[in-house]
């Protein structure tokens, strides 16, 4: 596993290590569970999710593909 050296605000680290022992999960745990809740995953992911998604619908690999693109940056810009 990776580690990570980020640069919070002091307010939003109290808060994470409020809510960590509020939870009883590690601060690296909700992080991780944050940037999964984002759309943050690993390549494999995003393509088994891509690959199941066309084989419903009936899609091509690149038809499949524009489309998810086209979901992903249209859910981007909403947030």
């Amino acid at each position: 596993m990776s580690r990570l050296t980020i640069t919070l605000d002091d307010d939003l680290h109290r808060a994470l290590k409020e809510a960590s022992a509020r939870q009883g999960r590690s601060i690296g745990k909700l992080i991780e569970e944050s940037l999964h809740l984002r759309g943050i995953k690993p390549t494999e992911d995003a393509r088994a999710l891509v690959e199941r998604a066309r084989s419903h619908a009936g899609l091509s690999e690149s038809e499949a593909l524009e489309v998810a693109d086209s979901e992903v940056r249209q859910a981007r810009q909403t947030q």
